[in-house]
Parts: structure tokens; sequence; C-alpha cells
């Protein structure tokens, strides 16, 4: 079992470096460069010169092009290539990496009937990732000069939701310990938590939401802002995706909440055996929630961005760790 152990260590680690190739695919503005899914071809980049200019005639022909980069030379568009090209084969090589070891497991019988269906959960969410990160790239191809922050926060949570089950999985194959099973569902809403927040910093991203307010604690000069600038749009919903000010305004607010959960977690478990891994927890939220605000006062700097991005798998990672070993003894 200790094999299947330190395999699924290593997907989720790949897994992480997924999210942050992802990160910095956005960032640097590259993932629409891209504009056909191709299984077997997309794996190679363009190796001629006659290729790459190819592949440039296809990008000129989006609007990001048109709008955006007009002019740009075929080395500004291999930089951006390259990332986008880099993201996909290491998605490729995610799904091999656990396809193909799986198969060998199941086959040498060392995966019990109850991990198996787990792991077949996991197989199928991993496919429906990539369908999804293609559905999110086909958003901005037509019309947009961008991909739909709806469907990027789709595929960043999603991937999120992987890496989360990965570790649970993982970790669930660890011996048991003394922790026991008190406080699990605190545990539990911690990682909903720092999920959903997750998902509401996708749609700061890509709404660029980031880059405005950037002051703390008070948003336009006021902690909280009225509900008439809140609720700006109609219908009411599109506010907490496109309403910039609401959009930020929801990730402060939830970010709040997941500190003061985290401590009260940290009080609940207080002389208890969890208790160091408790405070643990909160520290990291608490670095996470700084480096957040540093990101925001400096106006989302690329390596902060990143940090920040880094820092929410972290947390993620050991709140997952964390739950997963609060079991019966």
């Amino acid at each position: 079992m200790s094999d299947v152990r330190r395999w699924l260590w290593a997907i989720a680690a790949l897994v992480a470096g997924m999210v942050m190739l992802g990160g910095a695919t956005r960032l640097t503005g590259s993932g629409l460069s891209i504009t056909e899914w191709n299984v077997v071809t997309g794996v190679f980049p363009p190796l001629t010169d006659a290729a790459w200019l190819t592949e440039f005639e296809k990008y000129k022909a989006i609007p990001q092009y048109q709008a955006i980069n007009q002019g740009m030379s075929l080395a500004d568009f291999k930089f951006i290539f390259f990332w986008e090209w880099a993201h996909r084969l290491l998605g490729r090589i995610v799904g091999f990496a656990f396809a193909i070891p799986l198969a060998f497991f199941w086959w040498r019988g060392k995966i019990g009937p109850a991990l198996r269906w787990k792991l077949l959960v996991l197989l199928f969410l991993g496919g429906l990732q990539g369908t999804v990160g293609w559905w999110m790239v086909a958003s901005g191809l037509s019309v947009r000069t961008d991909v739909s922050q709806y469907r990027l926060a789709v595929h960043l949570t999603l991937a999120c939701i992987i890496f989360v089950a990965l570790v649970w999985v993982a970790t669930s194959l660890l011996p048991k310990h003394k922790l026991g099973k008190r406080g699990k569902i605190f545990a539990v809403v911690l990682i909903v938590l720092a999920l959903l927040q997750v998902f509401l910093g996708a749609i700061v991203a890509k709404t660029n939401a980031g880059l405005t307010y950037n002051t703390w604690p008070l948003i336009d000069g006021v902690f909280h802002p009225k509900g008439a600038q809140l609720f700006l749009l109609q219908p009411w919903w599109r506010n907490f995706f496109e309403n910039v000010l609401a959009v930020q305004f929801n990730h402060r607010m939830t970010a709040y909440l997941l500190w003061f959960v985290s401590l009260g977690y940290v009080i609940y478990q207080r002389n208890r055996p969890a208790q160091s891994q408790a405070v643990m927890l909160f520290l990291l939220i608490t670095a996470q929630a700084a480096l957040g605000i540093v990101t925001l006062l400096l106006a989302v700097p690329l390596a902060l961005g990143l940090a920040h991005q880094a820092g929410a798998v972290v947390v993620l990672a050991y709140a997952s760790y964390h739950a997963a070993r609060l079991r019966n003894v």
C-alpha cells in the first residue's frame, strides 16, 4: 500500500504544478495562444518556421490578437505559445502518470475494492478537467478577447478539488494515530471555505478586480460599500461575477470568514491531540491572507500573484491532510 500512497502523493504534486503553471499561463496572457485542441499532434510544438507561421496566423484570426496584440512579433507569440503548450503537455503527463500506474496496481491486486471506486472517480474527474479546460479556452476564441471568468473559475476550482481528493486519499492510506475523529466536520468546513475562496479568487483574477481598489482594510474608502454599489447590475446575481467592486468585496469577506473559522477551530481543538495541527493550519491561513493583502496593495505583480496562488495550494494541502488524519484510532 505504501507504493500506492507514494504514487498518489506524486500525482498530487503534479496537479499542484498544473495549478501553478496554469496561473503563470493566465498572468502572462498566454491562454489563447493555441486555438485548437489536437490530442495527439498537440504533444509537439511547431518544429519548423513554416509551422510556427501557421500557428501564428491562427492566433491572428481571434479577437484577442486583433484587439489587444495587434503587431505582435513572432518571437513574442512563441513566448506565450510555450506557456500554454507546457500547461497542456503537463496535463497529458498527469493523465498518463495516473492511468498507467492505476492499471498496474489494479492488475497486481494492490488496490482494494474500497479504494478502486475512489480512484475511478479521480480518473473521471481528470478527464472532465481536460474537457473543462478546452471549454474555457473556447470561450475566448470567437467574440471575447479573453476567457470567461465563469469558466475559468470552474476550471481552477475543479483542479483544486482533484488536488484535495488526491491528498485526502493518499493521507487515508497512512497508519492510524491518536488524533481521533473529533472536529472532522469543522475541518471539512475549512476545506469547503478554502475552495470557495479559490473560486472567488479566480473571478477576481479574470475580471482584473485585483487591479482596482488597491487599499486595505478599506475598499473605495469604506469597509462595507453600499448595497446600491454592490448590486449595480441586473439581474442581481451578475454582480457576484461581473461587478468589480462586489467581486473584490466578496473575496475579502470570505477571507475574513475563513480566518475567523480557522481561529475558532484552534480554540475548539485546544488541549486536544489535534491542537498543534489546528494551529499550523491557522498560521498558514493567516500567512495566505497577509500575502493576499500585500498582493492587492502592490496591484498584483506577477511573482506575488503566483505566490498567492501557491499559498492557496499549500493551505488546501495541509487542510486536506489534517482532515483526513482525523479518524478513529
